[in-house]
C-alpha cells in the first residue's frame, strides 16, 4: 500500500484520536458522585442494557520511560501497590452494586502503567475480585498489557490461570541506541522469549505496540525493527506516532529535540513501516495505526461492522458500554463520560467516604450524540449512510452539516473520501487520514484553547 507523501504533508495537523466524542479535554470538572450514581442506575434500569466492557488502570511502573504519555507512577514500594489494589477492589465492589443482574462482560482490559508489575498472586486475586462482582461471558476477550523487561513465565502462567486470553507487549523499538535514549532497554531476545512463552501458554492473541518518531530512529534502522517484528509474528500491531509534548509531560524534556527525526524523516519511517507490514508481513490495515492478521478477530470485526473505538483504541465489540476502574480511568456510558480523579490521595478519600471517585465528566447533548454517531461510524466502519442518520436523528443531513460537507469536497478531490447523496465512504487511502475526515464533523475544534491539545494526525 502506497501513501503519497504530499497528502501526508498536507493533512498532518493536530487533531483528536476520537477515542471519545467530545474528546477528553472537553470533559468538565465538578461532576458529583451523585450524578454518576444516577447515570449508573438509569443505565442499568433499562429493559435490555448493552453488554459491558471493563477497563482497569494499574498505574505503577518500576522505571520511567522518557517518551511515556500515560498516567503512571514510578514506585519500588510493594506496600504502595498493595494499598492501591485494596482500594481498587473497593471501587469494583461499589460500582457493581448498580449493575443489572446477569449483564454480561464481553471484554476486559488491564492497562497502565505496567499491569504485570503486579505479582503473579496479585494478578490472580484482582481477577478473582472482578469475577466475584461481574458476570463474564464464556467467550469474553480478556487482555493485559505487559512489559517484557520484568516479565517472568510465572506472570504469564498466573494471567492464563486468571483467564486472560490476550496480551499486548510494549516493544516500541528493537534498536539498542533508541532504547537507551528512551530509557527502555529490552533486547530482541527478551521480546522473542516472552512472545514464545505467551504462545506456549495458549494466549489467543499477541499484540505489539511500536512507536515511530523516537530519538535516533532512521529509515535503515527502523526497517530492521519492522522486519524483526514481522519475523516474531504478533497477531496485531499498533504503530503509534510519538507525540513530543514536554509542556504537558515534563519528563519528555529528557529527550532532546535534536535527537528526534525531522518531520520529513518521521514521515518516511511511517510510510516504510506501512509498506513492509502490509506486503512482506501480510498484515491487514485496520485503520489509523492498527494492523492485524487477516484471520484475527479485529479483521473480522471490521468486515462484520462490529468494530468499536474506545479509550484503548479499536476493539472488537461494538454496542458495549465501558466501565473503568482506577485513577484517571474513563468510563463510557450510554450518553455520558465519567473520568476518575488523577491523584491517589483523592481516589482513596472518595472511596473511604463510600463515594465513586469521579473527577470529571460530560453528559452528551442531542447534538453531541448526533456528531458522535457520525464520527464513530466513519472511524470504525469507514462509511456513513446519510438516510440512516437522517431517520435516526430527524435531520436534513445536507443542511445540518453544510460546513462539514464543504470540507469533505477537498478531501474527495484528494481521493480520501467518496461522497454521494446517500453515503460518505472513506477510501483505502483515506483510512490513514480518517482523523482528518472525522474532524470535519467536530464542533469543538473551533473552541479549542490557544495551546496544543492533540498530537499530529499522522
Amino acid at each position: 500500500m502506497q501513501i503519497p507523501a504530499e497528502l501526508v504533508q498536507k493533512y498532518n495537523r493536530p487533531g483528536p484520536r476520537y477515542t471519545s466524542y467530545p474528546p477528553a479535554p472537553h470533559f468538565r470538572a465538578g461532576f458529583s458522585p451523585k450524578q454518576v450514581v444516577a447515570l449508573l442506575q438509569a443505565d442499568n434500569q433499562r429493559p435490555d442494557p448493552e453488554p459491558l466492557s471493563l477497563y482497569v488502570h494499574l498505574p505503577f511502573c518500576h522505571t520511567l520511560c522518557y517518551y511515556c504519555g500515560c498516567h503512571m507512577i514510578v514506585t519500588h514500594r510493594p506496600e504502595k501497590i498493595a494499598r492501591y489494589l485494596d482500594y481498587l477492589t473497593r471501587e469494583i465492589a461499589l460500582v457493581s452494586q448498580w449493575v443489572a443482574p446477569g449483564r454480561p462482560v464481553v471484554q476486559l482490559h488491564w492497562g497502565g502503567g505496567t499491569p504485570t508489575y503486579l505479582s503473579p498472586d496479585q494478578i490472580v486475586a484482582l481477577m478473582k475480585a472482578l469475577r466475584q462482582h461481574f458476570d463474564f461471558a464464556p467467550d469474553a476477550e480478556i487482555g493485559i498489557e505487559a512489559d517484557p523487561r520484568r516479565l517472568t513465565r510465572a506472570h504469564l502462567e498466573a494471567a492464563r490461570e486468571a483467564g486472560f486470553n490476550r496480551i499486548s507487549f510494549g516493544v516500541q523499538d528493537l534498536d539498542p541506541a533508541v532504547q537507551q535514549a528512551i530509557n527502555r532497554v529490552q533486547p530482541y531476545e527478551q521480546v522473542a522469549t516472552v512472545t514464545r512463552w505467551a504462545r506456549e501458554l495458549g494466549f489467543e492473541s499477541i499484540s505489539y505496540d511500536l512507536i515511530y518518531g523516537l530519538p535516533y530512529q532512521h529509515l535503515t534502522q527502523f526497517e530492521r525493527t519492522i522486519r524483526q517484528v514481522i519475523a516474531l509474528g504478533p497477531d496485531r500491531i499498533s504503530l503509534f506516532s510519538y507525540a513530543h509534548v514536554p509542556w504537558k509531560k515534563k519528563h519528555q524534556r529528557l529527550i532532546r529535540e535534536e535527537w528526534l527525526p525531522r518531520p520529513a524523516e518521521k514521515l518516511q519511517l511511517f510510510l516504510r513501516a506501512v509498506e513492509l507490514l502490509t506486503t512482506e508481513g501480510g498484515y491487514r490495515y485496520i485503520g489509523m495505526d492498527h494492523f492485524a492478521r487477516p484471520d484475527d478477530p479485529l479483521s473480522r470485526a471490521l468486515d462484520e461492522g462490529t468494530l468499536q473505538r474506545n479509550f484503548q483504541g479499536y476493539s472488537t465489540h461494538g454496542g458495549t458500554e465501558l466501565y473503568a476502574f482506577g485513577i484517571s480511568a474513563i468510563s463510557q456510558l450510554r450518553h455520558a463520560y465519567v473520568q476518575n480523579v488523577l491523584k491517589l490521595s483523592e481516589y482513596y478519600a472518595a472511596l473511604d467516604n463510600g463515594q465513586v471517585p469521579v473527577g470529571k465528566g460530560y453528559v452528551l447533548t442531542p447534538e453531541d450524540q448526533l456528531r458522535r454517531y457520525v464520527i464513530m461510524s466513519l472511524m470504525c466502519h469507514f462509511r456513513l449512510s446519510i438516510p440512516e442518520v437522517e431517520q435516526r436523528f430527524g435531520i436534513d443531513f445536507e443542511r445540518h452539516f453544510a460546513d462539514a460537507l464543504a470540507q469533505l469536497r477537498e478531501m474527495e478531490d484528494d481521493g480520501l473520501v467518496a461522497c454521494t447523496t446517500q453515503s460518505i465512504s472513506v477510501t483505502e487511502t483515506g483510512r490513514f487520514f480518517v482523523r482528518n475526515v472525522a474532524m470535519a464533523f467536530d464542533a469543538y475544534l473551533s473552541t479549542t484553547a490557544d495551546r496544543p491539545l492533540y498530537s499530529q494526525t499522522v
